[in-house]
């Protein structure tokens, strides 16, 4: 697209600029009065649709950041369809937002939709490259940016990224606050956290230093997903912190949604399950309201992985079983499939899974996840398919499935997900009564977290590892009546305190229930409680 792309690098204008204008326009001078000619009142009446659709249009956008997301859609893709003969750039953007609108509810054919009515090149597209052999540099930018999207939701991510690269570049030329959003937000999509990360990270720069403002949630939004998905946990949090508050000053209330979201699953690695439940009721209280199923579906991941990795093993698959099971409530179709890995993982310790091969739920959503992991648009998705595989296997392959995963794992960043199948293996050596075999994989394990911050799998890691027998380098006792207690004793407290049940304890320490009945009376007994309730509030002071 050489040198006259810059043209084509027009994307769609800044929202702040959009709304502006239009709320600013009025009618030109000498316009023609609607009484005085039959041409002057079609001109009129021309005028008039065109001011209604620019009308819609910052209806759209404004309903795009705070409002239901199926009336910002509908605003957006009727002012689309009227603007599309008579200014194009705008009926461009018009649609842009549509898809945008679409995303966040979940809607996968609302999508496609939007992307179809992009107005791009007119007249025939016979194959035979005549046509576009006469395409402006804008026709030819917006229909390659078409194209590669169109890829990306049918799942070829070796065509999108071959189409949308050199969009990519253009947009990240400009240099722009809201060029670099939209070039970012190209390479989250394509799976290129790194690039993503510093696209958003230099309009972050530019929308603060006052070129856009309105921007900053936004692109803190993008931001703090990258960094989730690339295991930079601690410092999404803190993205994520600034981007709500900054969103909640300019009444971006759907921003706002996103972005607890996004608290929720970094709080699900590092914080306490009040904190998670807080930051996901906040997410979902809007996402309700404004249809976000994007949104919605963040919101119950992190809360199951926060019940998972405080050993919630039933409650973790309970909740997601309706997000990765076809269905009217299944997540969002861009997004469910990510959750698949801890969904297998909470189902196989709750006692949901089978012998691979068994023709169960959890082994068709494997084989789903095996499509995504195909597709090559998320660098860990093979060695979390190897990971699940593991997890259902008979013992005969369940070696071998986690020594792929682990090597799978050491080729490419995602320091989270590589301790967690760690964790994984350990806990199924420790099972099968090898707890020798177990401790270096638990060592890894407690490891892994402790670099990536994650606090919460870090101390599930440590009970793991000091279940499997090890003693170097444990702690002292604990202080006050918990030093009265056996290590088996305080473990099952801990489990206990959390809200697990007895049958949910004893999965969770591979012991049968009778002897969780046992410790725990004892429990009672040597810290003079007489309920669960009593336990939990003593172990919380």
């Amino acid at each position: 697209m050489g040198h006259e792309t810059a043209e084509a690098a027009s994307w769609h204008q800044d929202e702040r600029r959009t709304v502006g204008a239009v709320s600013a326009e009025s009618r030109p001078p000498g316009r023609p009065r609607s009484d005085r000619h039959p041409a002057a009142r079609a001109l009129f009446h021309a005028d008039g649709e065109l001011s209604q659709a620019r009308e819609e249009l910052r209806q759209g956008l404004l309903l795009l950041r705070d409002g239901p997301v199926a009336d910002a859609y509908n605003s957006l893709t009727l002012a689309a369809a009227t603007l599309a003969s008579t200014d194009p750039a705008q009926a461009r953007a018009a649609c842009v937002h549509a898809t945008a609108a679409a995303w966040s509810g979940g809607d996968r054919d609302g999508y496609l939709a939007a992307l179809a009515a992009l107005p791009a090149v007119p007249g025939p597209h016979d194959g035979t490259g005549a046509a576009r052999d006469r395409d402006s540099p804008v026709d030819a930018f917006w229909r390659t940016y078409r194209d590669g999207m169109h890829s990306v939701m049918n799942g070829d991510f070796a065509r999108a990224d071959a189409l949308l690269r050199p969009v990519l570049n253009v947009l990240a030329a400009r240099r722009e606050p809201l060029d670099l959003l939209n070039a970012g937000t190209v390479a989250l999509m394509l799976g290129d956290l790194p690039t993503a990360r510093h696209l958003l990270g230099l309009a972050l720069a530019g929308a603060r230093s006052g070129k856009a403002p309105d921007l900053v949630p936004r692109i803190l939004e993008h931001l703090a997903y990258a960094e989730l998905r690339e295991g930079s946990h601690h410092q999404a949090r803190v993205h994520a912190e600034a981007g709500l508050e900054a969103a909640g000053r300019l009444r971006q209330r759907n921003v706002s949604a996103n972005l607890s979201a996004v608290l929720a699953l970094a709080a699900s690695i590092t914080g306490s399950p009040a904190t998670v439940a807080a930051h996901a009721q906040a997410a979902l209280r809007v996402a309700h309201a404004h249809g976000l199923r994007q949104t919605a579906t963040l919101a119950e991941w992190a809360q199951a992985r926060a019940d998972l990795g405080h050993g919630h093993a039933e409650r973790a698959a309970a909740r997601l079983a309706p997000v990765v099971h076809a269905g009217p409530r299944r997540g969002h179709f861009g997004l469910w499939v990510l959750t698949v890995p801890c969904y297998v993982e909470a189902a196989v310790l709750a006692g949901r899974g089978a012998d691979v091969d068994a023709d169960t739920d959890t082994d068709h959503v494997i084989d789903a996840y095996a499509v995504w992991a195909g597709m090559g648009a998320d660098p860990q998705a093979p060695a979390l398919l190897a990971r699940c595989r593991a997890l259902v296997a008979g013992d005969e392959r369940a070696e071998e499935l986690f020594a792929d995963a682990l090597a799978r794992h050491d080729q490419v960043n995602g320091p989270f997900e590589h301790a967690r199948t760690h964790l994984a293996y350990g806990m199924w050596l420790r099972r099968r009564r090898r707890p020798g075999e177990a401790r270096p994989q638990l060592r890894s394990a407690v490891m892994g977290f402790e670099q990536c911050g994650a606090d919460v799998w870090a101390e599930h890691a440590r009970a793991e590892l000091r279940a499997a027998g090890e003693t170097t380098g444990a702690a002292g006792p604990e202080p006050g009546p918990l030093g009265r207690l056996t290590p088996q004793q305080l473990r099952i407290a801990r489990h206990v305190a959390q809200g697990a049940t007895n049958r949910e304890v004893a999965r969770q320490l591979s012991i049968s229930t009778r002897t969780v009945e046992y410790h725990l009376r004892n429990v009672f007994t040597q810290l003079g409680v007489r309920s669960r309730v009593d336990l939990a509030r003593l172990l919380g002071e």
